[in-house]
This record gives C-alpha cells, structure tokens and sequence, in this order.
C-alpha cells in the first residue's frame, strides 16, 4: 500500500433529513471532502442489516446491504417514492443521534412503496442481479420467515421444519412469502444500485473504500441458517459454544459477544469455501478489508454456551497460517489490513509476520511512559496502519479526560504539543508523521468532538452506534487545514499532488 492517510466514518453517521446517515448527497459530499482534503480513503464500519441492539458487528447477513442506507431522495428521483410520503414518516427528534426504533417502523413501509412500484419495471434487472449473488435467495426468504414469525430469531421460529430447513420446507415457505421474498430480494438491488453508483464516483475521485470484515457472523443471520454446518452446532442447531473475549483493557469482565464458533476442520475440509464466497462479496463492496479480530485466527476465546459473562472461557487453536495464505492467494488482487489488538502472545506476532500483512498501531495505547511501547511512533514499521484511535475507543478530546494526567502529559511532550496546538491535532500530526504505509483518523477527531461523539464503547449496552454528523460541520477550512498536512506528511497521492 502506497504511503496515505484516510478518514474513519460509518455510512449511518453521515447527515440526513431522514434519520440516518444514507447512501445519497451527503455521501457524495463526504467523497469530496476527502478529496479536497488530500485523503486517498474512506474506511467505514459493517454495512449490512443490524439486528437487536443495532451493531454493524451483529448482522443479519454479512452479504446484504442495510435497507436503512438505501437514500429516500434517489428514490424519489427513481419515481419510486413521492416527497410527501418520506416526509410524512417519523424519522425522530435529534438529528444528531440515529434513532433505530423509528427507523424500523418507518423504513420498511416506504421500502414496501417502492418496491410495488419498481417490480414489473426492474424485474429483468433484479432477476440478473440475484444471478450475480447467489447468497440473495437464502437471505431473502431468511428475511421472510423472521417477519412471518414477528422478528425472532431463527432459533426461535415455531415451525420446526422451515428452522432446520427439512425436505420441502424452503421451497413450501418461497411460495407461502412469495410477497416478502420478493421485498426484501428488491431492497438488495436497491442498496447495491446505489452502493456501485457511489463506490464508482468515489474511484473518479481517487478515494478507496476500506471495509470491515467482522471475524464472526451472527447467530441469528442467515449465514448460520443456511450454512449450519460450518459452525460449532449441535444437531437441533443449538451452539455448543460461542465467541468473546476474556478480561481485558476494555471489560473486567470480558466480553460475550455470542456468536456461533466456526467449525475449521468442517471448513478446512471444503477447502474454505464459505470464507471464499464471504470474501468475494466483500469484494463487491470495498477496495481494501480490513479483518477484525485477526488474533482469533491464531486462537479464538470459546465461551460454554449459556455463560453469562466471558470470564469461563478457554483458547482454542484456530485455522492460523494455512487460512490465512489460501485467502490471501485466492483474492490476489485484494488488499487486506489485520486487525492484530487485543491479548497478543508471541503467536499471534508470528503468525502476523508470517502472513505479510499490515496490522495496526493505535495511539491512544501508546504514552503509558514506556519507550518500548509497540504503539509510540519511533517504534512503527512501514507495513502497519497507525490510527488515533478506533470505532472503540474515545475520540481523543474525551481520552483525555479519561486516561490519567501523565499519559496526557506524556503524549504533548513526545509530540511537541505546545499550548496553541489543541492536542487532537497534535495526534493527528503525530499519526501523519509515523512511518506506517497508510494514517485513518476517525472523523470526530478531526473536529475535536468529545465523549457524546463516541462511536462505540464496548461492553455497555445501549447508546452506541448512534451518532451522526450535523450538516456544514465539514467545511473547506477543515479540508485545507488536512490537506496541508497530509502533503508535508508525504500521504498526497500522486494524483491529488497534481490538482
């Protein structure tokens, strides 16, 4: 990867008159901020489907798209929608924060009125798309049942034989939700109609997109509906265990995240194939992928199913560097990036170094006092990726009224911070100037937002994932301001040094 810097910001905080953050203007908008800004990327979290507790990490479908980004307006101009109808729904009262409820009861009625509408007309063209990804079917009819049993959880439909997919069933249950089936089949073509659409016109703009590959995927997704096989199930489709983490920097406790552990050897056996076609429809959406949890490639925390906390887990060897090159030599083409944090053992560095890829520094790990500190500048290397910080970390105005008063003593010594430099520019130079191949800062901290701008804090539920950018709050001030920086860093990319 050539020497740049790009920006972290979820699609669903961009802004919007219609509750979230979408796929229309505002993105186009963004596409030439970076731009303007001398940014060569874009870096966004999971875009699919969420389901309860709204994470992009907890999916219905590491395939489909989000039916909350697909833009009402490009609808409108598609005939599809009328302007009074999207502006009667309720999309909530603080266009600051994604309200996910209101969304859920307005988004799918709208959804519903453009697909009656654009069926007949689109048909040859969605039945081409559904050709192109063959994941769709079995989505579709996964999206289906769940809303013919009230949204619960595969694992909880009431009719034994459509949950364990017996002989007939799926075929029974295409023609029964015939209807549904056919909805949400449209509202992927939508979300992908505009998706290429904004990716192309991000390309014209010389901006890659760098997508989040979660290692698991949900157990209530029609990944695990479909394919039970390849995970940790026992034969009514029940896991025998799940994932997490133990107690860490994050959670005392650790976290249980809850997903279906994989069946490597069940995999391994196939050849990978499952994790072929995930990443090829990765693919489809992202010019680099960057694979979280990479350390769970190494060994993987398995939780006993029922545990309420992840304390009682145990490390379990995972595929290691077997998977990783037969990934890695299979999409050629494609770059990736390691998500290497967490509890790294002398393994998990072996098994990074081996496989060639870049993983990452964070600086907000990095002023503990210690110079030997993996995450202080003068200790990177070239094929890593140095951030601020991440999805899951404090943007760094409210870091600093976290962490203790040495470290940020620590951090405006090491980097020169003097009192008329606010101290999120002096990451953001400090992270401009590290010898990694590519620098992401998260939005937030280009603005100098505090603690209500977190993204994320994981372990607490509830109050994540909801904030959204205000409109005029990017401004070509800002743009100058990073693109000055960028070009005395090196990051300009060839072309953008020309403009």
């Amino acid at each position: 990867m050539e020497r740049s810097s790009g920006i972290l910001l979820p699609v669903f905080s961009l802004p919007s008159p219609y509750g979230v953050g979408t796929l229309g203007k505002a993105a186009y908008d963004f596409v030439d901020f970076l731009a303007a800004a001398g940014q060569s990327w874009w870096q966004l979290l999971p875009v699919g489907p969420t389901s309860y507790g709204d994470s992009p990490y907890q999916s219905f479908s590491t395939y489909a798209g989000n039916p909350y980004f697909i833009d009402l307006d490009l609808l409108k101009q598609d005939k599809l929608l009328t302007a009074k109808e999207i502006k009667a729904a309720d999309w909530g009262g603080d266009p600051g924060r994604v309200d996910y409820e209101k969304l859920y009861n307005s988004r799918f009625t709208l959804l519903s009125l453009a697909c009656e509408r654009g069926w007949a007309r689109d048909e040859a063209k969605v039945q081409a798309f559904a050709e192109e990804n063959p994941w769709l079917p079995d989505y579709a009819l996964y999206m289906a049942v769940k809303r013919h049993f009230d949204m619960k959880a595969w694992t909880e439909w009431p009719d034994e034989v459509i949950r364990l997919r017996k002989n007939g069933a799926v075929e029974r249950y295409q023609v029964l939700l015939a209807d549904d089936v056919r909805l949400f089949t449209y509202i992927q073509y939508l979300f992908y109609q505009q998706w290429d659409a904004l990716r192309a016109y991000a390309k014209k703009q010389g901006v890659g997109l760098i997508g989040d590959l979660p290692i698991y995927v949900a157990m209530d997704s029609a990944d695990v509906w479909a394919d039970p096989k390849c995970f940790q199930l026992d034969e009514k489709n029940v896991p025998t265990a799940v994932a997490g983490v133990p107690p860490d920097y994050f959670s005392v406790d650790g976290q249980l995240w809850g997903n279906p552990l994989y069946d490597w050897a069940a995999m391994e056996r196939d050849g990978y194939g499952w994790w072929i076609r995930r990443i090829a429809g990765a693919e489809k959406l992202y010019d680099v992928v960057r694979i979280d949890h990479f350390r769970g490639l190494e060994s993987y925390w398995a939780v006993p199913y029922g545990e309420t906390t992840a304390k009682n887990g145990r490390w379990v060897k995972g595929p290691g560097l077997d998977f990783v090159r037969r990934i890695t030599g299979w999409f050629r083409d494609m770059k990736f990036i390691a998500e290497d944090l967490g509890i790294l053992t002398p393994a998990v560095h072996e098994l990074l170094n081996a496989s060639g890829l870049p993983g990452m520094k964070i600086l907000e790990f990095a002023f503990d006092g210690d110079p030997d500190n993996a995450y202080l500048p003068h200790n990177h290397v070239k094929n890593s990726v140095c951030y601020v910080g991440t999805h899951d970390n404090a943007p760094i105005m409210a870091w600093k009224d976290e962490v203790g008063k040495a470290e940020v003593k620590f951090a405006r010594t090491y980097l020169g911070i003097g009192k008329d430099e606010e101290l999120n520019w002096g990451l953001i130079r400090g992270g401009m100037g590290s010898v990694c191949d590519l620098f992401v800062m998260q939005l937030q901290d280009c603005l100098g937002l505090g603690g209500e701008a977190r993204m994320n804090t994981p372990g607490v539920l509830g109050g994540n994932w909801q904030w959204r950018l205000a409109p005029g709050q990017l401004n070509k001030k800002l743009a100058k301001k990073l693109r000055e920086l960028t070009a005395m860093y090196g990051r300009l990319a060839a072309k953008k040094k020309d403009e």
